[in-house]
Formats: structure tokens, sequence, C-alpha cells
């Protein structure tokens, strides 16, 4: 029932930015009392690994490649969870999906970042 859909990936240029969002949906309880959320980000025949996390009280918490340079946010409104990337390198070129709990996770959005 549970639901996370993922948008906002693309292509972009180094040094370019791109806001990720992250819609839950089929729960009746809202995002401020999910327990954590976070963006992971999986790069071709690499594991899935951790980009940021936002707990239900609101504090992030962010691997160190991404520091000062990434943003998770949410807007309780829409039970939406976003993930502003600025100053993008093509590093961060990933598949970057979505999860609650690490439990539910999205389908995935592709973001590619040009040289």
């Amino acid at each position: 029932q549970v639901q996370l859909v993922e948008s906002g990936g693309g292509l972009v240029q180094a040094g370019g930015s791109l806001r990720l969002s992250c819609a839950v949906s089929g729960s009746i309880f809202g995002i401020t009392t999910m327990g954590t959320m976070g963006w992971y980000r999986q790069a071709p025949e690499k594991q899935r690994d951790l980009v940021a996390t936002i707990t239900s009280g609101g504090t992030p918490d962010y691997s160190d490649s991404v520091k000062g340079r990434f943003t998770i946010f949410r807007d309780n409104a829409k039970n939406t969870i976003y993930l502003q990337m600025n100053s993008l390198k093509p590093e961060d070129t990933a598949v970057y999906y979505c999860t609650l709990q690490r439990r539910y996770w999205g389908q995935g959005t592709q973001v590619t970042v040009s040289s």
C-alpha cells in the first residue's frame, strides 16, 4: 500500500543543480511520523550507497561525498521529501532512490551529470 514515487532526475552540466522529489502515498500517517527517510544512489556495477537521511524530527545527515552540496528537506503538507543537489559533479551520476525506513523504496530516477 505504501508507495514512494521519485521524480526530477535528468541530465545536467557539471556545476549545475537539480532537485529530486519523493512523494509518499498509501499511509494514514504523515511523513513526520514515519521514521527516517532518505536518498540512496547506485551507479552501474556498484552497491546502493547512502546519500542523505532526514529523521522524523527533521534532522538531516549526509554522506561525506555530498556534504555542503546537497540538502535534504521535506514538505509535510505534500508528504514529500526532496533532495536539492547543487554543484553537481560527474561522479554524482547514478540512479537515485528514495526510501522510507529502508523498508520501502521508490523506483529510482536517473541523474546524469556531464563534464
